[in-house]
């Protein structure tokens, strides 16, 4: 079912710096930042020759990645995003398999414009994961 990792996701207190620091010490490439309403984040890619990394910025006091910044102030790591071929499929193998995924169960579209569902991190030792249909 899982295709390879797609990014890992940093909640960051302040986006601009977060993507400053990627550039300045390490070197990297890192994409314009982008809202995602819907999701309640700003959102920059780290684009690397295997995989990205995504930085999260909250976008309003209603933001999962605020709640996440409570807990964490200087940031850390958010979750992971596989890829997966067939999201609906993926989704309803979990669900049999008594896996939980956020939300409606629905798949929204994420950054990259594509449908996605988040996993429930107490099923997969405390880590969320994201899944994109690619």
């Amino acid at each position: 079912m899982l295709g390879r990792v797609n990014h890992i996701a940093l909640a960051v207190p302040d986006l601009e710096a977060a993507a400053d620091r990627y550039r300045s010490m390490l070197g990297a490439s890192v994409t314009e930042p982008d809202a995602l309403p819907g999701h309640g984040v700003r959102v920059v890619f780290v684009t690397l020759d295997n995989t990205k990394v995504e930085l999260l910025e909250p976008l309003g006091e209603d933001s999962p990645i605020a709640a996440f910044l409570v807990k964490n102030p200087s940031g850390g790591m958010h979750h992971i995003c596989y890829e997966v071929a067939d999201i609906l499929a993926a989704r309803d193998s979990l669900v049999a398999a008594g896996g939980r995924v956020l939300g409606s169960g629905e798949p929204k579209i994420g950054a990259h414009g594509k449908p996605v569902l988040f996993l429930h991190p107490k099923d997969f030792f405390g880590t969320l994961i994201e899944l994109e249909q690619v």
